[in-house]
């Protein structure tokens, strides 16, 4: 998988931008608050059709101006594509020219992993950031997926609502059945999904961390979680029922699920060091991008905002040798000297590009 080609019309601090990639590795360097993630960002953007760090869409149009558009043109095995996005009062998306009616019809036409410095976050907050990495990887792969956590999600905003209706308003209890029925079974699949694809990282993230530390680290992968089937589901959810009352809010269920990774046998959010937990960090993103080629038949697209900063030159080195053939973006402050690998590098001032290699 390629991008081949990006157009961006006032995205970010970008007046107008269109750039030919290098198929192996392409580098984006240059002083903070210059543009170089906002580089990253784009093609997240027409990979996921959402940022990854703007809460609202219009935050990406180019201060003073009323619109945007970004324009991805991209080769797979089996054919070629262009993704479009525009945004101005509203977000349209085209996929090779034709307006896309769901977000869903998307995700999966170019598949990503992102690195970024705030992906610390995943193994050091809550276990809503490492659901997020889970629901993104699992997005890309199984259409059926997104359908069923919207569908939950949905399932658990009206459960809620009636709860506090309960609590407020004395409603019979007696309908929770409704939505507990319904919670049950889809997170029943939710569950099943998210299950097969911690049970795939589990199998490669032990060999790829020791390829990454020289032998000298241990990793495992855990998933937590209550819920298994869906009688189990129900049950669960009905023995919780006036507790649930009572908070005025559902406290079982999927979307309190978490997983926990261990090095050398004890929790690494715990005792590990900065730079071991951003190292770890980097060995899940790189299991997830195995686990990705292996579904889909080929690498997908490497992202790497700043990942350099925190790593030490053997790590960093360690990390390259083994990301295979796969097209990769690295954002950076300073320019970097790679051996032996053909690659394009750019210098990034005040959103202007300047080809150096």
């Amino acid at each position: 998988m390629l991008i081949t080609n990006m157009k961006m019309i006032n995205f970010r601090n970008y007046d107008e931008f269109n750039i030919d990639f290098n198929k192996n590795i392409n580098i984006f360097y240059g002083n903070n608050a210059q543009g170089k993630t906002n580089i990253i960002e784009a093609i997240f953007l027409c990979a996921i059709g959402k940022s990854f760090r703007a809460n609202k869409d219009k935050e990406l149009i180019k201060f003073e101006r009323n619109f945007l558009n970004v324009e991805i043109n991209y080769n797979k095995i089996d054919r070629d594509g262009k993704i479009k996005i525009e945004i101005s009062d509203k977000k349209n998306i085209y996929l090779n020219g034709i307006k896309n009616k769901k977000l869903s019809e998307l995700i999966g036409k170019i598949n990503i992993v992102l690195f970024t410095p705030d992906d610390i976050n995943i193994l050091k907050n809550g276990p809503k950031m490492r659901r997020r990495f889970l629901d993104i990887m699992i997005s890309q792969l199984r259409p059926n997926y997104i359908y069923c956590l919207n569908m939950y999600t949905k399932t658990l905003e009206q459960r809620n609502a009636y709860l506090k209706q309960i609590k407020l308003e004395k409603k019979s209890e007696e309908l929770l059945d409704v939505w507990d029925v319904k919670l049950a079974e889809y997170g029943e699949k939710i569950f099943n999904y998210r299950r097969e694809f911690i049970q795939k990282i589990k199998e490669k993230i032990n060999d790829i961390h020791k390829k990454i530390t020289n032998n000298n680290e241990n990793l495992k992968i855990e998933y937590i979680s209550d819920f298994s089937d869906a009688q189990t589901n129900y049950y669960i959810l009905k023995n919780h029922q006036k507790i649930d009352i009572l908070r005025g809010s559902t406290t079982k269920g999927i979307h309190k699920d978490d997983f926990d990774i261990y090095l050398n046998e004890k929790s690494v959010n715990t005792y590990g060091s900065q730079g071991q937990n951003r190292t770890v960090v980097l060995s899940l993103k790189m299991s997830e991008l195995q686990v990705i080629r292996e579904e889909i038949g080929e690498n997908p697209i490497l992202l790497l905002d700043d990942f350099m900063s925190e790593l030490d030159e053997n790590r960093r080195n360690n990390f390259l040798k083994n990301i295979g053939q796969t097209q990769v973006f690295v954002t950076c402050t300073d320019k970097i000297d790679i051996e032996n690998i053909n690659y394009s590098e750019f210098n990034v001032i005040n959103g202007k590009l300047k080809k150096i290699k």
